[in-house]
């Protein structure tokens, strides 16, 4: 069986590759951005409940936004909605960096726009999702969900690390600057895609969002896998402990805390590269199960070392489930609903993929606040590990889901 990465969706289809590349730029930028917003708002106010703010902030418009979505995504040109909210966003991410620069409204400013940023991500991350099985099938289907996390896991490795590199020289400010520009690559990646209404069932508004849901709640593979993804993003997402844990550890340098991000992104590119063990597998449930007790024993175990390659080394372990994970859900979600649902199960899947990681955000940070980030990040990976045993012994459809050869 090959191992390495399926290369075969950027070699045959030119609308995917354009698609890739704008994505992975972005997604890049975003990796600036995403750190600065962390740092700016952890060296204002050094609150851990203040880290945990900035996931509410994301993470509410985020689900609010995509069920509203979800109620015409189906119905309009996806391309031309992900066009306009994407032109949106580089005015938000313009705003911050004036934020930044001037201090101008402060942190409650950021949070605004971070909620901002997070509504327009609602809406156009549902749509983007629905571009791949369109223009993919069957086993390059797979394929290209492993590269587009592969774009996501590269951006991780290369992005935190640069981030806190430059925030030591020039300062945060640039970051945000950096994000904003790196914007305009998505816009290009998007323009070459086809444009067109997809053939749904019923008609927009709330009849829709019940329909998806109604889909979702009665389809056990999708249930499940949308489950697992909540389960280790929501009970153990790590991200906000970050700068709680360098602080307590490891002196709070801003170069150190951009490794932490790095080290998800080492484990995420090794298996990216590898995904071809991943994405040729027939029972992709049953590796989505799989991954998520290594996240969560993975995380818990980071939260008891002392040593700094130690728990650089764990948080590259739980990179690596991660994207496999990832791949998996992706697999058995967009192979099990039909075009005409597509766009109501990709918002329901970008509400877990999403805004699960930036509840848990918050979650991470009120937990801290009371304790430490170590036993933060111990209770995690427990509860963690205990949701993917139940949701594995409940739905059996999803251990047993096999993916069409």
């Amino acid at each position: 069986m090959p191992v390495l990465t399926d290369l075969r969706p950027l070699r045959e289809n030119r609308t995917f590759r354009r698609l890739w590349l704008g994505t992975t730029a972005s997604g890049f930028g975003g990796q600036f951005g995403t750190f600065a917003v962390l740092f700016y708002v952890w060296d204002s106010t050094h609150s851990k409940a203040a880290l945990g703010l900035v996931g509410l902030a994301a993470g509410v418009p985020l689900i609010v936004l995509a069920l509203v979505g979800s109620a015409f995504t189906d119905h309009v040109d996806r391309r031309r909605l992900a066009l306009r909210c994407t032109a949106a966003q580089i005015v938000v991410a313009a705003a911050m960096t004036v934020v930044a620069f001037t201090d101008l409204g402060g942190v409650p400013a950021m949070l605004l726009l971070v909620a901002a940023q997070s509504a327009l991500s609602a809406l156009v991350g549902p749509a983007r999702q629905t571009f791949v099985p369109a223009l993919l099938t069957g086993d390059r289907l797979a394929a290209g969900l492993a590269l587009n996390h592969l774009s996501f896991q590269v951006a991780m490795l290369l992005g935190p690390a640069a981030a806190g590199a430059l925030t030591a020289v020039a300062g945060v400010g640039w970051c945000l600057a950096f994000d904003t520009l790196t914007f305009t690559a998505a816009l290009a990646g998007l323009a070459g895609l086809p444009s067109g209404v997809a053939e749904a069932e019923g008609t927009p508004g709330l009849r829709a969002v019940a329909a998806g849901l109604s889909y979702a709640i009665k389809t056990p593979p999708v249930r499940g896998a949308l489950l697992a993804d909540l389960a280790a993003t929501l009970l153990a997402m790590p991200i906000a402990v970050f700068p709680v844990l360098n602080t307590e550890k490891f002196g709070g340098r801003p170069e150190v805390l951009g490794l932490f991000a790095t080290s998800l992104a080492v484990g995420g590119v090794l298996a990216s590269v590898l995904s071809g063990l991943a994405t040729r597998r027939t029972r992709p449930g049953r590796l989505l199960l799989a991954c998520g007790a290594v996240w969560a024993v993975a995380l818990g175990l980071a939260g008891i070392g002392d040593h700094l390659l130690v728990v650089l080394a764990l948080l590259a372990v739980a990179g690596w489930a991660d994207t496999w994970a990832v791949v998996a859900r992706g697999t058995v979600i967009q192979t099990v609903t039909p075009p005409g649902y597509r766009g109501r199960i990709s918002a329901l899947e970008h509400i877990a993929g999403a805004a699960g990681p930036q509840l848990g955000t918050f979650r991470a940070g009120m937990v801290a606040s009371v304790s430490s980030g170590g036993t933060t990040l111990i209770l995690g990976g427990v509860t963690a590990l205990v949701a993917t045993g139940v949701i594995a012994l409940t739905t059996p459809a999803l251990t047993r889901f096999r993916r069409p050869r």
